[in-house]
């Protein structure tokens, strides 16, 4: 799990690479704590800043801004903005309007919508949740091993080949004999992770996406912006990918140099410390700043600047490509099934508990990649670093 989005990205990859091999070091859950304070502070300072420059090149007028928590906030400011709207967006938002809870209003989202004067949608920014971070992170992980898993079975197929002197094309295996040589193999990969014999592919799992900024704006002056990117000194266009289809849009992956001075700023302004305090991390830390935290910290993050039309953004959030939707295929269409991914899953998910937890150390991972697990295990741990109580029908 390489996020790129936080300040931290190296530290955390370190972190996440000794857990999936259960070789934490003493202040591990300590490190990770204070990465998810700094670094998720330090990636909303620089979306507020960085969008409301691109924002403000993008349609030349300042504009007002509000925090939402549901996708269902969302969608009903999209049904109330004044943006030009034509039929496709007249049929969507009217269906939206007749049958509201038909489109996952409670989706939690951790936003801020940004519109004018004239009520006009002009951009919307957030950061990922954990649960969404966790999954991508699982699917990153996940499919990587399956490349060794899938690499071992077929250096098992070629032996056997090369054992009856025939070309591996020529060789037939029966199905139950496949099975077993990719259950073989996937023992021997996680074992590799037990033996500490691994390591993990830092460009494979890289997420660039975890903040992002959607800027919604007509066909001209969005290509406006773009071509305006290469000028702003603080701002590096790495990767621009085209959509066409269902959902269209472009998205620019920028690497972004943040202000390591007003984020240390703003941090004390707005005693933002004080939303941490049930951490672990003792008081008289907290308010002391955020320069304690910043060892090590990169001086550039990199961010999503998607770029949307109107028209495109209301078919994102109730046509065709709906977002809810999207997520849902990507997590029925995982092609490896193996106890492996369901274990990363739930070491991602179980790693989140702990940083945003009260405890700041764990004596053991309940959960070892190399294991078996239903999902009550991984329930139970989170209940417990939250000290909430098991309900049992009889004690």
């Amino acid at each position: 799990m390489y996020l790129a989005s936080f300040a931290h990205r190296d530290e955390l990859f370190d972190i996440v690479e000794r857990c999936l091999c259960d070789r934490l070091e003493e202040n591990d859950f300590l490190k990770l704590t204070q990465i998810l304070i700094c670094d998720g502070f330090v990636l909303g300072e620089s979306l507020k800043s960085a969008g409301k420059l691109l924002i403000e090149m993008t349609h030349g007028a300042s504009f007002i801004e509000n925090r939402i928590y549901t996708k269902g906030e969302l969608r009903d400011v999209m049904c109330a903005c004044s943006n030009s709207a034509n039929a496709r967006v007249e049929e969507l938002t009217q269906w939206y309007k007749s049958d509201p809870d038909f489109f996952y209003r409670e989706t939690p989202i951790n936003g801020t919508i940004c519109f004018d004067a004239e009520n006009r949608l002009l951009g919307i920014y957030r950061i990922k949740r954990p649960r969404r971070i966790a999954e991508k992170a699982n699917r990153y992980i996940a499919n990587w091993i399956l490349g060794r898993v899938l690499e071992l079975a077929a250096g098992m197929a070629a032996q056997r080949a090369s054992f009856h002197g025939i070309q591996l094309e020529q060789l037939i295996t029966p199905k139950d004999q496949m099975e077993q040589e990719f259950i073989s193999a996937e023992k021997t990969v996680a074992h590799a992770f037990k033996d500490g014999a691994i390591q993990l592919d830092k460009a494979a799992m890289t997420i660039r996406d975890v903040g992002g900024i959607k800027i919604v704006g007509g066909p001209e002056c969005l290509e406006r912006l773009e071509s305006r990117l290469s000028d702003l000194p603080n701002f590096r266009i790495v990767e621009k990918e085209y959509f066409d289809g269902d959902y269209r849009a472009v998205s620019l992956i920028l690497e972004f140099q943040w202000d390591s001075e007003q984020v240390c700023r703003r941090y004390m302004e707005s005693e933002r410390w004080a939303t941490y305090l049930n951490r672990g991390i003792p008081e008289n830390e907290l308010n002391k700043g955020l320069e304690p935290f910043m060892e090590g910290a990169a001086r550039t993050i990199f961010i999503e600047v998607v770029l949307a039309t109107f028209p495109d953004v209301v078919e994102s959030e109730f046509g065709k490509s709906i977002h809810e939707e999207r997520i849902i295929r990507q997590r029925q269409n995982n092609t490896y099934k193996g106890y492996i991914p369901i274990n990363v899953e739930f070491l991602m998910e179980y790693l989140f508990a702990v940083g945003f937890s009260p405890q700041i150390r764990i004596k053991r991972l309940p959960i070892k990649l190399w294991g078996r697990y239903l999902p009550d295990t991984l329930i139970s741990e989170i209940r417990e670093l939250y000290h909430i109580p098991e309900f049992d029908i009889i004690y």
